[in-house]
C-alpha cells in the first residue's frame, strides 16, 4: 500500500500559500491598478538612491501579501533577479531589505520561485552572510547592552530571514541542497540554539526549522549533527523546556511548543540516536509521543477556521516609505491562529515519521499502567485475544484526534471560483488535513500488516473509522481543478487510509453504493497508477462483506473491465491490471461465501481464463532493467501463476 514516510522527495517545506501556478505570469496576472504600481516599483529597485532602492524592496513584500496574482507579474517582471542583485547592495539597510523580501517571496511562492532563486544563483550572496551574522551576533551576545536596540534587531531580523531562504531552498532540490551543505551551516543554526536564552524566539525558532528540515534524508548534515554529544544534548535539553517565565504569554508559549516539536523532529531525523546515559532508552514512546499527542489535541479547526478573517492590506503611497514590521491587532491575532496551526501540521509530520515505523512503537498514551503493551499492536497476537478497552485504547488516545483534523472547515480550501479569503490559514488547514492523512495512512497500513485479532473483532470501530473518514473525502469533493491541487493530495492519500481500514475490518465492513460508486469515480479519473492500485485495494475489501451480494456483482464486474482479454490489452497500467487480478482471486477465493452466485452465475472463470495469456504478455513486457521493474515482474509472475491456478481449480469445482 505505501507508507507515507518523511522523503526529501516529497518537499515537506510547507509554502504558506496554496499552489498558484495556474495563475499567468506577466501582464494577465493582475489588475490593471496593480500593473500600474509595479513599473515604478521596479525602476526604484534600480535608483542611485538607497533609500529609494529600500523602498521598492519594502514595497514588493507589501504588494505580494496575500496576493498571487501580483507576486505573479512581478515574477515577469524579474523581480527575483533584481532582488538577489540588491543582495550584493553597497547599503546594508537596502540588502537587509532585500534579504526580507526574499524571505517572503521563498514562502509566498514554494518550490516555483525558490527554483527560480536557486537558478539565478542566489546562493552565491547567501553564502556569505552566516559568518557575517555569527561575527555580529557574537559580539552582542558577549556584551549585550553595549549594542544599540535598534541595530541588535536588525541583526535578528536579519538572521531570522536568512536562515529561512537557505530552508526554503534546501527543500527545492538535491542541486540546491547540495549546495546548501557545501556552506556547513550546522554550527551556525545550532549556536542560534545554544544560546536560545540570549536570542528572540523568531531567529531560534528558524534555526530549529532550517536544521529540522537539512536533516531529512540528508547524510552529511545527519551525520555532522549526530557525531556532536554537545549538539545532541542541546536538543535534548530543548525537548524538555518550557515556555521562559518573562514570555509567559500565549505566543511564547505556542513558539515554546513549536521549537520542542522541531528538535523532536530533528533528534527523530538523526536517529538511531547516539548511547548516552541521559537520553531515554525509548525515545518515542518516552518523549515524542507523550509531546505530540497533546498537540494534535488541542485545537478544533473549525472553530480556528471561523475566527480568521482578511486583514486589510496597507495601502501603498509612492510618496511615503511602508513599514514592513508594521501589524494590525487584527494581523497579529491571524499569525498567531496561523502560528498554532504550523505547530498541529508540524507535530503531524513528525508522529507520521513515528508511525511509519509501527509496530515497533507502541502510540498508547503513557500513563496507562493497566495496559499489558503487546496487547495494543503486536506481531503475533495470542489466540485467546478479545477485544477491550485496553486492546483498542490507541483508537481513542491516536485515531481520534486524527479524525477530527481531517475534516475540512470553511477556509481549507480556495473556492472553485475566486480566490481564497485568507490564502496562509487555508494552506495551514490543508497541510493538516494532509499530514492527519498520513498518519492514518501509516497506522491502518502497519495494522493491515501486522493483524491484530482484539481491534479486527472491534468492527463497530472500524465502521465509525471508515465512515468518519469517506465523510471527510466527500466534504472535500472531487473538482481537482486548477487550484485544487489539495484536495485532490487529500483523496489520493485518502484512498490508501480506506484501502488500510478495509484490510483491517475485511468482511465486516458494509459497503454503500455511493461509497462504491465514488471509489470507481477516483479509479476511473485519476492518472496515478498508485491510486487507481489503492481505490482497487480498497473495493476488493469491501466486496468482501458476505451479505452484499449486489455491491459484490457491482465491483466484481468493475475489476474484470481492468484485465486484458483475448483480443485486447488492459486498458489501465501494469500494476493496477496485476492488483485487480489479486483482487478477483482473493475475492472468490472461498466458493462457500454467499456472493460466490455472482462468480457462478457471471461465466467469471471463462473471463479469467481468457485473459491468461494477454496478462502472460503484459507481464512479459515488463523492462526488469527499470527502477522497481524486476520486482514488479516477480510479482506480475506470481499472479499469473495464481490466476492459472485459480482457473484450474474453479473449473474442477464444476461450478
Amino acid at each position: 500500500m505505501g507508507k507515507s514516510q518523511k522523503k526529501r522527495s516529497m518537499r515537506r517545506h510547507n509554502p504558506m500559500r496554496v499552489p498558484d501556478s495556474h495563475i499567468p505570469k506577466g501582464l494577465g496576472a493582475a489588475s490593471s491598478s496593480k500593473q500600474e504600481a509595479v513599473l515604478p516599483i521596479m525602476q526604484k529597485m534600480e535608483s542611485p538612491d538607497a533609500s529609494e532602492r529600500k523602498w521598492a524592496c519594502v514595497a514588493v513584500s507589501n504588494l505580494i501579501q496575500n496576493d498571487p496574482s501580483t507576486r505573479r507579474l512581478l515574477q515577469g517582471n524579474n523581480v527575483v533577479g533584481v532582488l538577489i542583485t540588491r543582495l550584493s547592495d553597497s547599503e546594508e539597510e537596502v540588502v537587509i531589505e532585500a534579504v526580507g523580501t526574499l524571505r517572503n517571496l521563498c514562502i509566498d511562492g514554494g518550490y516555483d520561485i525558490c527554483g527560480e532563486m536557486y537558478n539565478k544563483n542566489i546562493i552565491a550572496p547567501l553564502r556569505t552572510f552566516p559568518a557575517k551574522i555569527s561575527n555580529v551576533l557574537s559580539l552582542y551576545l558577549s556584551n549585550p547592552k553595549a549594542a544599540p536596540e535598534n541595530a541588535r534587531k536588525v541583526i535578528y531580523e536579519w538572521a531570522d530571514n536568512v536562515i529561512t531562504i537557505l530552508w526554503c531552498l534546501s527543500e527545492t532540490s538535491n542541486k540546491a541542497l547540495n549546495s546548501i551543505n557545501q556552506i556547513s551551516l550546522i554550527p551556525f543554526l545550532m549556536s542560534f540554539l545554544a544560546s536560545r536564552d540570549k536570542l528572540p524566539s523568531a531567529p531560534v525558532t528558524s534555526a530549529a526549522q532550517c536544521l529540522y528540515v537539512l536533516t531529512e534524508d540528508n547524510p552529511p548534515a545527519v551525520n555532522n549533527v549526530r557525531s556532536d554529544a554537545a549538539y545532541v544534548s542541546c536538543l535534548f535539553d530543548i525537548t524538555r523546556s518550557e515556555a521562559k517565565a518573562s514570555e509567559a504569554n500565549q505566543d511564547s508559549e505556542e513558539r515554546a511548543v513549536i521549537l520542542r516539536l522541531l528538535t523532536c523532529g530533528i533528534l527523530r531525523n538523526i536517529s538511531p540516536l547516539p548511547p548516552s546515559s541521559s537520553l531515554p532508552a525509548d525515545f518515542d514512546r518516552e518523549t515524542v509521543i507523550p509531546l505530540l499527542l497533546p498537540v494534535i489535541s488541542s485545537v478544533s479547526l473549525l472553530e480556528h477556521s471561523n475566527r480568521d478573517s482578511e486583514p486589510q492590506i496597507q495601502k501603498l503611497s509612492l510618496k511615503n516609505t511602508p513599514k514592513s514590521d508594521h501589524k494590525s491587532a487584527e494581523e497579529l491575532e491571524l499569525e498567531r491562529i496561523e502560528t498554532k496551526l504550523r505547530s498541529i501540521q508540524l507535530a503531524l509530520e513528525i508522529l507520521t515519521g513515528a508511525c511509519a515505523t509501527l509496530p515497533d512503537v507502541d502510540l498508547a498514551m503513557e500513563g496507562e499502567d493497566d495496559m499489558d503493551e503487546n496487547e495494543v499492536m503486536h506481531d503475533e497476537p495470542t489466540p485467546e485475544a478479545h477485544p477491550s478497552p485496553a486492546n483498542t485504547s490507541f483508537l481513542s488516545s491516536l485515531v481520534e484526534p486524527l479524525l477530527s483534523l481531517i475534516q475540512p472547515t470553511p477556509l481549507s480550501f480556495p473556492p472553485h471560483s475566486g480566490a481564497s479569503p485568507h490564502p496562509p490559514t487555508a494552506s495551514a488547514l490543508s497541510a493538516i488535513h494532509i499530514c492527519a492523512m498520513e498518519c492514518l495512512n501509516n497506522i491502518f497500513l502497519s495494522l493491515s500488516a501486522s493483524p491484530n485479532p482484539a481491534v479486527a473483532s472491534d468492527t463497530e470501530s472500524g465502521w465509525k473509522v471508515w465512515s468518519v473518514i469517506f465523510s471527510a473525502l466527500q466534504s472535500v469533493g472531487t473538482q481537482f481543478g486548477p487550484g485544487q491541487e489539495r484536495r485532490k493530495d487529500i483523496w489520493e492519500i485518502g484512498v490508501g487510509v480506506l484501502w488500510g481500514i478495509g484490510n483491517t475490518w475485511k468482511g465486516n465492513l458494509i459497503p454503500q453504493d455511493g461509497e462504491v460508486k465514488l471509489l470507481m469515480q477516483m479509479c476511473d479519473v485519476t492518472t496515478s497508477d498508485t491510486v487507481r492500485i489503492r481505490c482497487v485495494g480498497a473495493l476488493e475489501c469491501l466486496a468482501q462483506h458476505p451479505q452484499s451480494i449486489e455491491l459484490n456483482r457491482t465491483i466484481s464486474r468493475y475489476l474484470l473491465s481492468m484485465l486484458p482479454s483475448e483480443n485486447s490489452p488492459a486498458p489501465v497500467g501494469v500494476e493496477p491490471m496485476i492488483q485487480a487480478t489479486s483482487a478477483i482471486i482473493d475475492i472468490y477465493s472461498d466458493e462457500n461465501m454467499p456472493y460466490d452466485v455472482n462468480f457462478r452465475r457471471g461465466g467469471y472463470v471463462d473471463r479469467l481464463a481468457q485473459s491468461v495469456e494477454g496478462f502472460r504478455r503484459t507481464v512479459r513486457g515488463i523492462d526488469k532493467r527499470k527502477e522497481g521493474g524486476r520486482e514488479l515482474r516477480m510479482r506480475g509472475d506470481e499472479v499469473r501463476e495464481n490466476l492459472q491456478a485459480f482457473v484450474e481449480y474453479r473449473r474442477d469445482l464444476g461450478f
